[in-house]
Parts: structure tokens; sequence; C-alpha cells
């Protein structure tokens, strides 16, 4: 661990979350070994969590010097202490800051005379002796103990709420958001920090202070089962008899009859909302209601007609050489006249070709140049995949919808909500299956409502991640203008993997299904040869000369014989072995080794990647704290220090669930009946429509036939259609 010390001098940004997350510029007096020549009486940046965090006051700071890719080198400090005052000079400093109100320069000066260099350990015993400093007033004597009191407890309570196992940036946040009576809020009901700490942290601080489960303790694990089960199974409302089983499957709770007086109780608090028998948890009742009503504000607003629409589609599609069949211009034309449209289609349906006709007639329709399009127009999509393949369709920019709304990771705020919004006129959102309901509502209360909104999807796809089922629930309703695509366009180019996809859905296979075609196969392969002959297609693949960037093997888990962790062990031996000339970095069992596919685990905007971007290990510098690995994405640059390299893994192979939004040219599926209850309709399809050029699927038919006539998906529990009928009765 390293060090610095000195005096804080400009704060450069300060998070408006309330966690206590602060960049700012520091003049460095000392500094541990290795840095002291570098940084000694240089100001330099930092970044971290902190409480009282005062100008021109001198701190001791502990963390690491690492360079940031984007904004350079800053010291990211892990724990910090203000350095008490030493010696008559340094208690007159202190004595004289903005840290001790109602004393100045003067002041201070008076105090030590009179007082000594033990002024303030005097003070701190007994404030009267500041009586008989000259000209001291009572007023100003309460003023000045309270000051060095409150400076005292702030110390006091850091090292309280990291002994109890609150890790620093927790008690930074805490301290920020509760200041001196934080001590009283863990003692009342830990619990209530939830807003601010995750509940695993409370619930072990809790067993800290109390012998047994308490009444706060039973009701803060209520909507900890809630939002288990909501994020496990994908249900936005639950019922009561599965709240209570997992009360004590989880926690050892068993509540029976007593649950209805519980329930009672985070209802009237608004933690929990009950209709008839669904339980909700309030936020995510708020949210579908947010959601409804947004949506019938928007198709509620005026509409247009556009002169010669007919004509204009028509203009469009000989001038790009497209074929627009009666359905595809329907849609084109509905999603420039109305305010909501839903397009939805499997692959090979001409969605991507619907886009780029809706973006060009638009420009075309109000006169306006690219560069003006560019204030009107948004392209969204849930990952950075999706949108840059809309991007290159149209040759507008495209932004998945965290950008877009400018999500904060330190807050988990982000930045365009209903109090800041976005006022484009046309919003096109590509891969809807994918939004759960959360983000949804946050781009609905981002976006002005005078918008209008087409929403384009395959809903056989697997539903997102998150609680909800929107685009499927959206269909449903039946409120809006929905164009389904149902003609196969892919087939001109020899594709028969549409068609695959078509019975797929509709569980119309047949022995002829997995027949082999020009552009698919179905290779019969026992369980223990799956890694083998994965292996061996990889080799025919490569010495044709398939781009590794377009070829893809897709797998529905990451453990097991056959799971994606084993396939990317044997992958990167074929794709990238080892070579003395090429640096590698080892964790546990995995190396990391330059030219690697790798996959990003999870939303980092600060540096433009998302869940799902997939890059290429471009060098590694083992010698490097800050910069140990790098990763190009997309031509995009970004490092990684160790601790970060949990958020990546090797892509050779990836989960099916993480390639939602892209496509590839070449995919492999392995399918066996080892992969157990990961095998359903919804994921088979998925991994299948992935493909462009060529699919090949290999393992037991009879797995393939059980999973495709598996619904497991189908049952998510979501209250939106009820509610967007409610609201138009």
């Amino acid at each position: 661990m390293e060090y610095i010390k000195g005096k804080f001098k400009k704060l450069i940004y300060e998070s408006s979350g309330g966690n206590g997350y602060k960049v700012g510029l520091f003049r460095v007096k000392e500094a541990s070994d290795n840095l002291a020549e570098e940084l000694t009486n240089h100001t330099i940046t930092f970044t971290g969590y902190f409480y009282d965090l005062r100008l021109e006051e001198n701190y001791l700071m502990q963390g690491t010097y690492v360079k940031n890719g984007r904004y350079g080198y800053q010291f990211q400090v892990s724990s910090y202490e203000q350095v008490k005052p030493e010696g008559t000079d340094a208690v007159i400093e202190f004595l004289s800051s903005n840290l001790v109100k109602g004393c100045g320069e003067k002041t201070a000066i008076s105090i030590v005379d009179t007082l000594g260099e033990k002024a303030i350990e005097k003070i701190k015993e007994d404030k009267t002796v500041l009586m008989l400093v000259p000209k001291m007033t009572e007023k100003k004597m309460d003023s000045i103990y309270e000051s060095i009191i409150k400076y005292q407890n702030s110390d006091e309570l850091i090292v309280y709420l990291t002994g109890l196992g609150f890790s620093m940036k927790d008690a930074m946040t805490l301290l920020n958001v509760y200041g001196v009576h934080v001590k009283n809020v863990i003692e009342e009901n830990v619990y209530s920090l939830i807003n601010e700490v995750d509940f695993k942290t409370l619930d072990n601080i809790f067993f800290k202070i109390h012998d047994e489960t308490d009444e706060n303790r039973i009701e803060a694990c209520i909507i900890e089962v809630m939002k288990e089960l909501s994020f496990n199974s994908g249900d936005t409302y639950l019922y009561l008899e599965e709240i209570s089983s997992s009360l004590g499957t989880l926690f050892n709770i068993f509540l029976d009859e007593k649950i209805d007086d519980y329930m009672d109780i985070l209802i009237k608090r608004r933690e929990i909302t009950k209709k008839g028998d669904k339980y909700f948890l309030y936020k995510v009742d708020k949210m579908e209601e947010n959601i409804a009503s947004s949506l019938l504000d928007i198709s509620r607003r005026e509409t247009i007609k556009i002169k010669d629409i007919d004509k204009k589609i028509e203009d469009f599609s000989k001038s790009n050489k497209i074929e627009y069949n009666i359905d595809q211009k329907r849609a084109i034309k509905t999603s420039l006249e109305e305010n909501i449209t839903i397009i939805t289609g499997g692959p090979g349906t001409g969605k991507t070709t619907i886009i780029k006709a809706i973006v060009g007639i638009y420009i075309d329709n109000h006169k306006i140049s690219e560069k003006e399009a560019l204030n009107e127009i948004v392209l969204l999509a849930p990952t950075g995949r999706a949108a840059k393949r809309m991007s290159d369709l149209t040759c507008l920019p495209a932004s998945t919808i965290h950008r877009y709304l400018k999500w904060d990771k330190i807050t988990g705020k982000f930045e365009y909500n209903e109090y800041n919004l976005h006022y484009e006129k046309l919003i096109i959102i590509d891969e809807v299956s994918m939004i759960d309901t959360e983000l949804f509502d946050a781009l609905l209360k981002g976006i002005n409502h005078s918008v209008r909104l087409v929403l384009v999807g395959d809903d056989n796809q697997l539903p997102s991640v998150g609680p909800g089922l929107i685009l499927t629930d959206l269909i449903n309703s039946e409120c809006f203008n929905h164009v389904p695509l149902k003609e196969i366009y892919r087939q001109s180019a020899g594709s028969s993997i549409p068609y695959l996809c078509l019975s797929i859905k509709n569980h119309d296979l047949t022995e002829e299904s997995i027949e082999r075609k020009e552009d698919y196969a179905f290779l019969n392969v026992d369980s223990h040869l799956i890694k083998d002959t994965v292996r061996e297609i990889c080799k025919r693949s490569k010495k044709k000369g398939v781009d590794i960037n377009n070829f893809q093997i897709l797998a529905p888990m990451y453990k097991g014989e056959n799971g994606i962790d084993n396939l990317n062990v044997i992958l990167q031996e074929l794709y990238n072995p080892h070579d003395d000339a090429k640096e590698e970095f080892r964790i546990g069992d995995v190396v990391f080794r330059v030219g690697d596919k790798v996959l990003q685990l999870v939303n980092d905007p600060d540096n433009n990647i998302y869940n799902g971007d997939i890059g290429y290990i471009e060098s590694i510098n083992p010698r490097s704290k800050d910069e140990l690995v790098m990763v190009n994405f997309y031509g995009n640059g970004v490092f990684y220090k160790r601790e970060d390299l949990i958020n990546i893994k090797h892509a050779y192979a990836i989960t099916i669930h993480k390639s939602q939004g892209s496509e590839f040219d070449h995919v492999i599926m392995p399918i066996v009946m080892n992969y157990g209850r990961m095998l359903y309709n919804k994921l088979i399809y998925t991994g299948a429509s992935r493909a462009k050029k060529s699919l090949t699927m290999l393992g037991n038919p009879q797995a393939f036939y059980m999973g495709v006539n598996n619904d497991y998906s189908l049952n998510r529990k979501t209250d939106l259609v009820e509610k967007i009928l409610n609201k138009i009765k």
C-alpha cells in the first residue's frame, strides 16, 4: 500500500449521489519511498470516497498511484485520515482552518499563547479553559469546542464502522449520508442502510450486534427474498406462498400465518404493494405503472400523415435496390406516421433494412442534413454490439441506452431522467426483448413524450436478464401498433437458417429439420467427444481462413465437461497457443495472453464498453499495476488492473445469453443432455438465430428435440398488460 501526505487543494468532481465519491487535486509534501522522488512537492489528482474532506487541510492518504486509461495518473485512495496537528505552528494552522468555526488566525495564536502546544487536548478535556484566552466569549468557546469534538467524532466513527465490517467506501458513504447520527441508526435498525450498503453486509453486521433475529431482520429478509425471487425468475410480482417458502429456505425464518402481519407493515411503509393476491416490490410496481402511463401518453398525442408516403417508400426502395413486401411497407409507414410502433420478426425478415428505410425517409421528408438528423433521430440498443450493427447499417451513430441516459456507475443513477429530458423527435430501439422493466422505465422517464417511438425486436428470443417481459407484454396488450414480419427474405442468399429458426419457434421440427443443408448441419456426437469435435471443426475453419471475429462457439452454461470454461481452454490453445514471444498473465487456472479473444461482463460507461462487448488483448505488461492488460474493443483501447480482470472472460466460447444483440457469420452450438434444464425453446432459438452464414449444431438429436419442446422460459409473471388496460378503461 502506498501513501501520500499533504494538502487538499481543489475539488474537481463530486458525485451527486451523496456517497462521498470525489476527484480533486492534492499538493504532496511527503510520499512512500517508491513515489517520493516523483510526487514530492507536486500537485496530483486523487480519487476516492470521503467524509467531510476540507480544502486547504492536511491529510494522509493511503492507496495506489495508477494510470487511468482516460484521465491519466491518479492516486486512488482506499483510506485516509486528517493529519493531527503537531507543534505550535500546526496547532495554529488547525485552529484557524475552516474546520474550526469561530476561530480566526489571531484567536488561534492567542489560544496557543495561552494554553500552549497541548491546547487542543486541554480544550477537549474542559472547554472552559478557553475562557482564559483574552477576548474569548462563551458563544465563541462553544463553537470552537463543538468543531473540535466533531472532527474527533468523525475519526472515531470511521474506526467504529470499519470495525463492524463496513468497507472504507461504505463507511464514507454512510458518514456523508447520516453524519454523526450513523451509530444511532445502526443500533436502531442496521437494515435501514439498505440504500447505501448491500444486504449481505448488513446481515453479517446484524449478528455482530444482536444474538437472534428480530422484527427488523424479518422485514428486511422479506424484501430481500422478493428481490431474489424476482431477479431469478424475472417476475415482477409474487404470491405469498412462494415468499413464505423462500423465507424458510434462504433465512430459516418460518412465519406461517404471522406473515400477513409483516406484509401489512411493509405495505404501510410503501416497501411492498398488494393488488389482489399479487405482491410487488413497491418500486417495481411504480415502474410498471410509469411505463403504462408514459406509453399511453405518447400514443395519445397528435399523429401526422405524410403526403405521398407510399411513393416515398417506393422511391427509397428503388434507389437502395431493396424490395419491401406489404408488411415491411406497413412497418415503415406506421413508424413514420404513428407515435408508437412495434416491429417484430425472426432472422431474415428484414428488420434492419426497415430501420434503414425509416431513417432515410425521415431525413428526406423533413429535408434535413445528416448533421441536423443527429439532433432529431436517436438509434438505441441494449448492448454495444447491437448499437454498432445499427450504426453500420444506417451510417448514423447509435448508442447503448445506458450511455444515452448517461448512467453513473458510482451512484447507479441516470443523468437524464424526469427532471432532465432528451428532446429528440424519432427514437428507434433495437433488440427490445433484452430490455427489462427498470431500464425501460428509466428510458421513458428520460425522454420527452412528444416523440415517435419505434420498438424493434424478436419476441421469441430470450427475455431480459432483469425482471419483466416488456416486448411481449406490449404486444399482448394490443394497445399499440404492432407489425409482425413473417416472410423470410434471406432465402435469396441461399440461407436455410431462418427457416430452421421458424421451425424451432413453432415447435415444428421433423427429422428433415436436422438434415444437412448448405448452411447448417446437426452432427450426432457423443457427449464425451464434443470438445474434440469442436476443436476439429475449428481447425478446419481456421485452415479455410475464417475470421475468428465472425466465428463463435455458443453454449448454455459455464461449468461441466462441455461447459464454456472447458471449451475456452482448448480453443485458446488452438487459436492463441503459448508463445515465448507473447506476454501472458495467470490468475488461478486462467491464462490471459496477448491476442486472446475476451468478453466484457459488466457495463463500464467511463470506458465506453458494455456487458457483452467482445475485444482482443492487445498488450500485457506484468510489471505495471494500472496497465496490466489492454483490450481493444472495436478500436477502443481499455486498460485493466489485476483486480479488474474479474470483469472479462475468454470469448472463444460464450453463453447464448451473452450473444444476444450480436450476429456472427458462423456459429457452432453444442446441444447435449447434460446441459439439463438449460435446454429450452427460447435459448436454442436465440443461439441458432445468431448465425448469418453457417450454423453447426452437434450433440444429441433427442436433446435438441427435447429443448425445442421445452417452454421453460414462458412463465414470467408480469402485470404490465393489466396496468395498461386498466388505464384505458
